[in-house]
């Protein structure tokens, strides 16, 4: 599989889960919105799903043109900041 079928693929893999959690939330919330609560929750979901098609976009058109290597430099080094914070907060 190519790597912009695979990144496809796992796009259509999270709209599944994100329409899940985020209806659990409003479940959980009681559904009793306010007019103005509700006018917020519309403009931010509009703004996000298109913020969200921009990015899309542009990982689109750098997976083509590159590999993974740089994101897994970045989880690794996450990882480590990661773990060195938690074993140092104590």
């Amino acid at each position: 599989m190519s790597r912009p079928n695979a990144a496809e693929f796992t796009f259509y893999l999270a709209i599944p889960t994100m329409l899940g959690a985020s209806l659990l939330k409003l479940v959980k919330f009681g559904l009793a919105f306010t007019f103005t609560e509700i006018i917020i929750l519309l403009v931010g979901m509009i703004i996000s799903f298109f913020v969200s098609l921009v990015v899309i976009k542009f990982l689109m058109s750098y997976i083509k043109k590159h590999n993974f290597k740089v994101f897994g430099y970045y989880r690794i080094i996450l990882g480590i900041l990661v773990l060195l914070y938690f074993s140092l907060v104590k």
